[in-house]
């Protein structure tokens, strides 16, 4: 069991040996989002910025239009908030074929706090036209998105989880944009995740199955484009759909789940992720529990909701 921050350095080390379009740059923190991969076995291929969130955008988009593949790298929560103009002016509005990894994305961070969680990047990144969102549920997935990505003629904006999870996916996993995966049946809800989330809700259907309640999990590793014609023959016509993210309860997950239905139909919806306030420094488990994430809390949710009268 792999970190995907270590998997994303493995894959692009490799893919680097064979491609010489492909170059990483690093915003002064390549140790943390393991870019130092790619430094050790191609140097050629690495380029350290330093802290210049804008530089690092910029120098991306500059070196796209030379025919590179460049891959930019630093902690999330500084790309969509330091650079944020860069990524729409320079990456978005020009489409171009900038792959930005999110290092330590969503709530648990190594106890840096809220200083350091990105937990509205989805939102942001989402409401960006042409911009691709991609949050891998595992290493798997994650090291197929990387490889997709590499060769896609436009922007993507990937989640980069900093700790290893139980993996969702065996080994070679295909990465399908926009498609919906039902990674577990059930009969009695339905549960929807993204990112890494997507493994402590399938532990949370199982402490759930040990009460007699029968969930399906279905995960999305697109946020955006997302396949909603395949989502909707999905959830169409459910009793309770429960979305659960490592993000704030507006814009992200949730708020895609919510925009399809309210176009789509009546469906009884429950969103669970972060409050709209700003976190604190803690254990990840510490995290996760205080903020409702952890298998066991939702659990309780899922099992509340559906105990809880119609109407």
């Amino acid at each position: 069991m792999k970190a995907q921050r270590v998997v994303w350095g493995e894959t692009l080390a490799q893919l680097a040996a064979t491609d010489d379009r492909i170059v990483v740059l690093d915003g002064d923190l390549a140790t943390s989002t393991r870019s130092d991969i790619v430094a050790e076995a191609r140097p050629e291929a690495f380029i350290e910025v330093g802290i210049a969130e804008q530089n690092l955008v910029g120098m991306a988009f500059g070196m796209s239009t030379l025919g590179y593949r460049p891959w930019l790298s630093t902690f999330g929560v500084f790309l969509t908030n330091r650079a944020l103009d860069q990524l729409r002016m320079l990456v978005s509005q020009t489409k171009a074929p900038v792959r930005i990894a999110a290092a330590y994305s969503g709530l648990l961070n190594g106890s840096s706090g809220k200083t350091h969680q990105d937990i509205e990047d989805l939102a942001i990144m989402r409401a960006m036209p042409n911009m691709i969102v991609i949050a891998p549920a595992d290493e798997f997935e994650l090291a197929a998105a990387v490889r997709w990505a590499s060769g896609h003629d436009g922007p993507v904006y990937m989640r980069v989880a900093r700790d290893a999870v139980a993996p969702v996916f065996d080994e070679g996993r295909e990465f399908r944009l926009g498609a919906p995966t039902v990674v577990r049946e059930g009969a009695d809800i339905t549960l929807i995740s993204t990112g890494v989330q997507t493994s402590r809700v399938l532990d949370a259907a199982q402490l759930l199955a040990a009460d007699g309640i029968d969930a399906r999990v279905i995960h999305l590793a697109t946020l955006k484009p997302l396949d909603e014609d395949a989502l909707w023959d999905l959830i169409g016509g459910e009793p309770h759909v429960v979305t659960v993210e490592e993000h704030t309860r507006i814009g992200g997950l949730g708020g895609l789940v919510a925009e399809l239905v309210s176009e789509r139909g009546a469906v009884r919806l429950t969103r669970i992720g972060l409050d709209d306030r700003w976190s604190e420094s803690a254990p990840n488990d510490f995290l996760l529990d205080r903020y409702g994430l952890s298998a066991e809390k939702v659990a309780q949710r899922v099992d509340a909701c559906l105990r809880a009268p119609i109407g």
